[in-house]
């Protein structure tokens, strides 16, 4: 395996759950960590944790539906580290709800975040790689990228788009640049926090029983970038061992 120690990475989402401990593990590896989120407040504190361990990190508000916001925070790397060398492409919300329910607002949040905010992501950092000729851009799936269930029309349709994406990115993004799609199974975070519908709820709650910890992804992220520089890891899967659905 190459040395995480030294390289830049821009981790979207960062506040909690993938993101956060995405963030611990690669500092501790001796990455440069640049952690963007609305909740600010959380960053400040990782950051601080980060720091207190002798690793390094930087934090800046981001909403990933901006593409300003996204932007500015590839700019804040390169002015603090002088490159970009890694983009996690994490940020995403689930508010599950059947599609009979009409909760129009909740499916019109789900593409900006899960989607244009992967391509806002894309398009952001994209010409700084290309201009340094090397990078890798791991944008952050789901299970629900290969199967649909019920409650989860919508979402499912979002990351089968990041999954399109991330392929045709792998196809276009030209030599030095790898892609990689990792799509966590049932894992312990608070996406099902932002569930308003009562049934679609009920159904998460008992699906999450066999979750398996933020950390086992943050491992499956970590393991893409520590491979060699021409190893592509190009698609990860990472679900508990009792989930056979």
């Amino acid at each position: 395996m190459f040395p995480i120690k030294d390289k830049v990475i821009i981790i979207t989402g960062a506040s909690s759950g993938i993101g956060e401990a995405t963030a611990r593990l690669l500092a501790s590896r001796g990455a440069h960590v640049v952690l963007g989120a609305r909740r600010t407040e959380r960053l400040k504190v990782l950051v601080s944790a980060i720091e207190a361990d002798g690793g390094s990190a930087v934090h800046q508000a981001l909403d990933v539906t901006d593409p300003k916001q996204m932007e500015a925070i590839v700019a804040l790397a390169r002015k603090q580290y002088g490159r970009v060398d890694v983009l996690v492409n994490n940020a995403g919300v689930m508010p599950l709800s059947p599609l009979e329910a009409l909760k129009i607002d909740e499916w019109n949040r789900m593409i900006d975040v899960n989607i244009r905010g992967v391509l806002h992501g894309i398009a952001a950092v994209l010409p700084v790689m290309q201009a340094q000729g090397t990078g890798q851009i791991v944008n952050i799936a789901s299970i629900g990228a290969y199967e649909v269930s019920p409650t989860a029309a919508v979402y499912c349709a979002t990351k089968y788009a990041v999954r399109a994406i991330t392929e045709g990115l792998r196809l276009e993004a030209g030599p030095g640049i790898r892609v990689t799609l990792v799509s966590p199974g049932v894992t312990e975070s608070e996406l099902a926090d932002s569930i308003s519908d009562a049934g679609a709820a009920a159904l998460m709650k008992e699906y999450r029983r066999h979750a398996i910890p933020a950390s086992a992804i943050a491992g499956a992220i970590t393991y893409a970038i520590e491979q060699p520089a021409d190893v592509d890891v190009n698609e990860l899967v990472v679900r508990p061992a009792a989930q056979r659905a």
